[in-house]
């Protein structure tokens, strides 16, 4: 058997400042690795919350699943009705749209995602199902499509509803599929300003609620949240290259600590932990010794993507390897089975993960092959 061992060597100083925990003053709370969805600290994140204006997340997923689709366009325009504009006038955050406007969805998710307009939520919930409870219905579905288990959504805003309840783990589940799924309108979370050019008035402009967003550390989205009972809460994710963090967490005392203990989780994160690409279909190719082929060489891949997260201590222990019998004699259909590759950490297997020819690899011809074999009788050269 050939065994191809590549070892993950980093140079990393062993003086950082590396922490078991965050200690987060929240009431409950999760940070994920969006790529290889690694757990990397957790505050009792299954215990029920009130997700307050994060709720606006999956309003904003259904309507981005209609775009995708070619169901929805953005320059599609709703009429407002009585009941979405009297939320603008109740003092919750609004955009501040009238009755009978024809409002674009464009502007409406605009206004949702970066105003957090409630009035929004209701007239694009309107717009698209025809009732608020008819939306709530889609995003319910939608909830149980992406695996929010612990989920009950009842209007599109999230606001004072019992029944509108979540978990910071389902947050953290929806907000990767956010940023996952549509990308490109993804972009609006990033947003820092929204102008709209009310009806009987001048401009209103509002900036985006999320705080992190103004501190130019890598932080893109995702929504906060406030309700009386539930305190404030805030879904962020920060990009630094190539790597992603999904941080969730409810129950902050104020403002202040929303901001300040999030980022810090964020940051706790990206210190102590690093994510590996250990493979991506069809991009991470390894290339195995063959026999009696035209090629004396054959590329392979996994057929799924796989990235591993490890503490920054355990990174030194960290070993990939390849695993086949070999040469690999030809001829070899692509897409068989010809190696696996293991990941361990220290002698415990992380994954083990079959690798696929990327091409068919032909025999050479029979003259050509009884030299080759009398070669490597005689000098032992493959």
């Amino acid at each position: 058997m050939n065994k191809i061992i590549i070892l993950i060597f980093l140079y990393f100083n062993l003086s950082l400042n590396l922490s078991a925990n965050p200690n987060i003053q929240a009431r409950t709370g999760i940070l994920i690795d969006y790529h290889s969805d690694k757990v990397l600290y957790e505050l009792d994140p299954d215990s029920q919350i009130y997700p307050a204006s994060m709720t606006k997340i999956m309003t904003a997923i259904v309507a981005f699943d209609l775009l995708k689709k070619n169901k929805l366009s953005l320059d599609d325009k709703f009429t407002i009705s009585e009941n979405a504009w009297r939320l603008s006038q109740a003092g919750y955050s609004s955009m501040f749209i009238m009755i009978n406007d024809q409002v674009s969805v464009e502007n409406l998710l605009k206004g949702i995602i970066i105003a957090s307009g409630n009035d929004a939520c209701v007239a694009l919930a309107e717009g698209i199902a025809g009732s608020e409870s008819n939306f709530a219905d889609m995003m319910n579905e939608k909830a149980g499509e992406i695996g929010m288990t612990s989920t009950n959504f009842t209007n599109s805003s999230g606001i004072n509803d019992p029944d509108n309840v979540s978990t910071a783990r389902d947050i953290g589940i929806m907000s990767k599929y956010l940023i996952k799924n549509y990308p490109i309108f993804y972009e609006m979370f990033a947003e820092k300003t929204f102008t709209w050019d009310r009806t009987g008035g001048e401009p209103i402009k509002q900036g985006n609620r999320n705080p992190l967003l103004y501190k130019n550390v890598g932080v893109d989205g995702v929504k906060t949240g406030y309700l009386a009972v539930e305190k404030y809460s805030l879904a962020s994710t920060m990009k630094k290259k190539d790597r992603r963090i999904i941080a969730v967490a409810s129950g902050f005392n104020t403002k202040n600590l929303r901001s300040s203990e999030s980022l810090k989780l964020l940051n706790w994160g990206f210190r102590n932990t690093n994510t590996f690409e250990i493979s991506k279909k069809g991009e991470t190719i390894f290339e195995l010794d063959t026999w009696l082929g035209i090629s004396n060489k054959i590329k392979a891949t996994t057929k799924d993507d796989f990235y591993f997260t490890i503490n920054k201590k355990d990174i030194r222990h960290l070993t990939v390897s390849l695993d086949y019998e070999g040469p690999i004699l030809a001829p070899v259909i692509k897409g068989t089975q010809i190696a696996t590759m293991t990941v361990k950490n220290k002698d415990e297997i992380i994954k083990s993960l079959p690798l696929y020819a990327e091409e068919d690899l032909k025999k050479v011809n029979f003259f050509k092959s009884l030299i080759t074999s009398l070669n490597y009788l005689i000098w032992g050269d493959v």
